[in-house]
């Protein structure tokens, strides 16, 4: 007999974000997608029924910043920069093979269903450059765990030490030579390979879709982003990369551009309603009220903020902006997980740092808001995912309300941002499908996926040696260097003795 079109999910208590409730209520699913939701629910009798009692449903988070290649290089470092993690970078995350870019994606959206996450952002890397192969590898992990994507092959035609105005000129010149083994290769291969990963894609039904996503304005040459750009309208695809996430890109704009990376962008037609700026910790006013009046994303990733001490980003300020803002986890090679609900919980409490006015603080229901339906918006998926309404996709998890964290419930909006640290994820679906079921995921085997795991953590490690040997003799000169390119005062005219004025205080905890 075939399976039923239509499930009921009877019984559960299903989260009010804006009313700080949880009315017990059915939802009737039809196919992928929700059909009505409500008390007493008609159903067919051939209709698939889940007992939801005891379990309360949100809907299911979604990472609007993620690095699949991470995964495999998850806790290997602490102490460092932004600067000395892209620095570390050829040592924590080359020499891949395809099975290992499959196996980090897979790794990554396992824990991000288990910890209550049905979509995620995903810049993915590749050196010298993406592949069409490579791309299918890290998208098939995500549909064999069931969840969704937006795959961006994160691409650059200059590497971290010409990017960077003067770093080049501080290395002896065997280093010089060393480093040159660290160039990308030029943006027309590249180009050609996101044109044939584009072109060919067959994940779109699996829920994966791609993006492109030039990773750090000033790591591209203006040619490099102008075909970016061209790819995206060719393919209508999202744009995504990292603004001034650290003062070090924003003093590096200001000398390459004259500008702010954000106005550099702008200037070339990346900025509108596709494109999604990553952390955004070091945007001023202006950038805010660019990117607000143009439709633009910004995916607040507080955790690997702080990580890599890069500062705060002002969420309170890019709200008001009307900037569309989302939360991520940023890739586990910096902040060592992909749990969302601590990100919910640390862009809380990263806005109640910042001044002691409580009426600029992000609320609960903000936060949360930004997790689920701001996110989505930046996938550009805003109109399919991200709420539990008759109409968006099925995309839900179960909270036990057995598990201590729910003991006693009093506001569920609060709690899932407060409270909940993935541990009462009892079960998640995943466009109608059940993904995870008890604590288990359905989809794939997770012993199997730790045995292969630590096969290549072995292999790896044997085969980053002389890559890790050139860090370490980087390492004291990059940290040298770009701290105090990071003490520059920046453009006085532009930012003033008023830069990143939050209330009373300084937003991001930097002097003027």
């Amino acid at each position: 007999m075939a399976k039923s079109p239509m499930t009921v999910i009877r019984g559960g208590r299903v989260v009010d974000i804006k009313g700080h409730s949880a009315p017990l209520a059915d939802i009737l699913v039809k196919d992928d997608t929700i059909a009505e939701i409500g008390t007493k629910v008609a159903a067919p009798d051939s209709a698939t029924v889940i007992d939801a009692k005891g379990k309360l449903l949100h809907p299911g988070l979604i990472n609007g910043h993620t690095h699949s290649h991470g995964n495999l290089a998850k806790g290997m470092v602490d102490g460092v920069t932004l600067e000395l993690l892209l620095t570390a970078g050829p040592y924590m995350s080359g020499a891949r093979t395809l099975e290992d870019k499959y196996l980090s994606s897979l790794i990554g959206a396992a824990e991000m269903v288990m910890k209550g996450c049905t979509a995620a952002y995903d810049l993915a890397a590749e050196f010298p450059m993406p592949t069409a192969e490579g791309l299918a590898a890290i998208g098939q992990a995500y549909a064999d765990v069931g969840m969704r994507a937006m795959l961006a092959p994160m691409v650059a035609d200059t590497s971290f030490f010409q990017a960077i105005p003067g770093l080049m000129d501080q290395l002896p010149p065997p280093l010089q030579k060393a480093v040159e083994a660290y160039r990308f290769s030029p943006h027309k291969a590249s180009v050609a390979q996101m044109k044939k990963a584009l072109h060919g894609w067959k994940l779109d039904r699996a829920g994966v879709h791609l993006a492109v996503a030039p990773t750090i304005p000033h790591h591209c040459s203006r040619e490099f982003l102008l075909a970016c750009l061209k790819l995206a309208k060719d393919y209508d695809t999202g744009l995504h990369s990292h603004v001034s996430e650290s003062k070090v890109q924003v003093v590096a704009g200001y000398r390459l551009y004259g500008t702010s990376l954000t106005a550099y962008m702008d200037s070339l037609g990346l900025v509108g309603p596709k494109f999604t700026v990553a952390h955004g910790v070091w945007l001023d006013g202006d950038d805010m009220k660019l990117l607000g009046d143009k439709g633009a994303s910004v995916s607040h990733n507080p955790g690997s903020n702080m990580v890599l001490g890069n500062g705060m980003a002002d969420m309170r300020g890019m709200l008001d902006a009307k900037v569309n803002v989302g939360i991520g986890t940023d890739g586990a090679s910096c902040s060592d997980n992909q749990n969302m609900y601590e990100n919910m919980r640390l862009a809380s409490m990263v806005s109640k740092v910042q001044g002691p006015d409580n009426r600029l603080w992000i609320t609960t229901e903000e936060v949360l808001h930004a997790a689920t339906a701001g996110s989505a918006r930046a996938l550009r998926l805003g109109d399919r995912i991200g709420k539990l309404e008759a109409g968006y996709k099925a995309d839900i998890v179960f909270l036990d309300l057995g598990n201590i964290n729910w003991i006693p419930l009093n506001d569920p909006t609060n709690q899932i941002v407060h409270t909940e640290d993935g541990s009462g994820v009892h079960s998640v679906m995943i466009g109608g499908r059940m993904v995870m079921e008890n604590r288990k995921l359905l989809l794939i085997d997770i012993a199997k996926v730790a045995k292969q795991a630590e096969q290549a953590r072995e292999r790896l490690a044997k085969g980053r040696k002389p890559a890790k040997a050139l860090y370490d003799k980087l390492e004291k000169i990059v940290n040298t260097f770009c701290p105090g390119l990071a003490k520059q005062p920046l453009h006085i005219d532009r930012f003033g003795g008023a830069h990143f004025h939050y209330g009373k205080g300084d937003g991001h905890g930097h002097a003027h």
